[in-house]
C-alpha cells in the first residue's frame, strides 16, 4: 500500500482494532490501554498512513490552524523568527497551519483581541479562525493579550503571563533567574568585581525576572550590581550609548551582561571607544596589577620616591568582560565572540506548540505548565581566549 490509498479501515485491521479504537489511539483521545496505542500507531507509521486532515476539521469543526502572537518588537529580532520556525515545525506535525497575529489584528477595538465581542469572546473573529493560540512573553503593558487569553479557545503562552486576567492554558517557561544568575556567576568566576546588568524594561515575565535578580544576586553576594534599564529590543546604539554613559560614569565597571537580544556588540564599541580591552582571566588581573607594582617601583627607582599606590579601580589596560543574555547571530559573529546564554529558541517554538497540539489533541490536561531548558555558552569575550 501507498500512502494514497492506506485508509484508517485498513489500520484498524492490521492492528486487530476496530476503527474508532484506531481513530482514539491515533489522536491520543478516549480511552485506549497503552499498549494498544503503541500497536496502532506502529501499524499506521509501517503502512504509511497519512490522516485526512481535511476529513478530520470537518468532524471536529476544527479549522486547522493555531495563531500566533509575538511581541510587536519581534520583527527585528532573530530570537522570535527562530522561535517562529520552530513553531510551525510542530505543528505541522500534526496538521495545523500557523496564523501569525498581526498586532493591527489583535490590538486596540471594544472587543479585545481581533475584535472578539461575545462572552469569553468565543464568537470573535480570532476563535472562529482558529482552534488555539500561542502568545509569546505576554506583556502586562499588551492591550492585546486580555483578548487573546478570552478568545474561548486553548492558549499557550510562552513564559508566564503576571496579569490579573483570564489565565493561558498551559504554559513553557524558562528559568530566567537562573540563566542570568549563571552569567554572574561566570563573570565574578572570571575575576569580575563590579559588574552591570543592562536589563530590559517591561512586564513581560523575562524582563521582570531580570530585573529583579540583578538586585537579589547582589544583595546576596555582597556585590554592588550596577543596574541600567535599556528598551526590550535594545538596538546596538542604544546598548552602545548606554554602556558609554555607564562606564564613564562608573569605571569600576570590570563586567557589562546585555539583556536584549542582537544589543551586545553596541557594548563591544563602547568598551573600543573607551580603550577597553574585551575578555579576560583572574590570572590576567593578576599580572596587569603586578605591572602595574612593577611600573611603580621603576618609577621610584629613578625618582628616590617611596613606591605609590594605585588608585582602587580599573587600570586603564584593565579589561571588561561582555556576555548577553541571548544569544544569537550577533553574539556569535562579533569580535570578540560573546558568551551568552543559548534559550534554543527554535526549540522553544517547538515545545509551545508540541504543548498546544497535546491539550488540543486531549493528550494533556489543561493547566499543565512544561519546562524549557538553557545552556551557558562561553566564549572569548569572558576568557584569555577561544573558550
Amino acid at each position: 500500500m501507498t500512502s494514497r490509498t492506506v485508509t484508517l479501515l485498513d489500520v484498524a485491521r492490521t492492528a486487530g482494532v476496530s476503527k474508532s479504537t484506531a481513530s482514539d489511539a491515533l489522536q491520543g483521545s478516549g480511552r485506549v490501554a497503552e499498549a494498544t496505542r503503541d500497536r496502532v500507531r506502529a501499524v499506521a507509521e509501517e503502512l504509511g498512513y497519512r490522516p485526512n486532515s481535511a476529513a478530520r476539521r470537518l468532524r471536529r469543526s476544527s479549522t486547522g490552524a493555531i495563531g500566533l502572537h509575538l511581541p510587536q518588537t519581534a520583527t527585528r529580532l532573530d530570537y522570535y523568527m527562530n522561535l517562529a520556525f520552530g513553531a510551525v515545525a510542530r505543528a505541522q506535525e500534526d496538521g495545523f497551519d500557523v496564523v501569525l497575529l498581526a498586532p493591527a489584528s489583535t490590538m486596540g477595538g471594544a472587543g479585545g483581541a481581533g475584535g472578539a465581542t461575545g462572552p469569553g469572546g468565543a464568537s470573535g473573529p480570532v476563535a472562529s479562525r482558529v482552534d488555539g493560540l500561542l502568545v509569546i512573553d505576554p506583556e502586562v503593558g499588551d492591550s492585546a493579550v486580555p483578548g487573546l487569553l478570552d478568545a474561548g479557545v486553548p492558549v499557550v503562552t510562552g513564559e508566564r503571563y503576571l496579569g490579573s486576567t483570564a489565565a493561558p492554558t498551559g504554559a513553557v517557561i524558562c528559568d530566567n533567574a537562573a540563566s542570568l544568575t549563571a552569567l554572574l556567576d561566570h563573570v565574578t568566576d572570571r575575576g569580575a568585581r563590579r559588574p552591570a546588568v543592562l536589563a530590559p524594561a517591561g512586564t513581560s515575565a523575562w524582563a521582570t525576572a531580570l530585573r529583579a535578580t540583578a538586585a537579589s544576586w547582589g544583595q546576596e553576594h555582597g556585590v554592588d550590581v550596577a543596574l541600567r534599564t535599556v528598551p526590550f529590543a535594545a538596538t546596538p546604539g542604544e546598548a552602545e550609548e548606554t554602556t558609554l554613559a555607564l562606564l564613564r560614569a562608573d569605571p569600576a565597571v570590570d563586567a557589562v551582561i546585555c539583556a536584549p537580544d542582537g544589543a551586545a556588540p553596541g557594548v563591544l564599541r563602547a568598551a573600543a571607544t573607551l580603550g577597553r580591552t574585551v575578555g579576560t582571566t583572574a590570572s590576567d588581573r593578576t599580572d596587569s596589577a603586578a605591572s602595574d607594582r612593577t611600573d611603580s617601583t621603576a618609577a621610584s627607582d629613578r625618582t628616590g620616591e617611596e613606591p605609590s599606590t594605585p588608585e582602587p579601580g580599573p587600570h586603564p589596560r584593565t579589561p571588561l568582560l561582555v556576555a548577553s543574555c541571548v544569544d544569537g547571530t550577533a553574539t556569535r559573529s562579533a569580535e570578540p565572540p560573546v558568551t551568552a546564554v543559548d534559550l534554543r529558541p527554535a526549540a522553544y517554538g517547538r515545545a509551545c506548540a508540541e504543548l498546544l497540539c497535546d491539550i488540543l489533541a486531549g493528550r494533556t490536561p489543561p493547566d499543565t505548565v512544561r519546562r524549557h531548558a538553557w545552556a551557558l555558552e562561553t566564549r572569548a569575550s569572558t576568557t584569555a581566549g577561544p573558550a
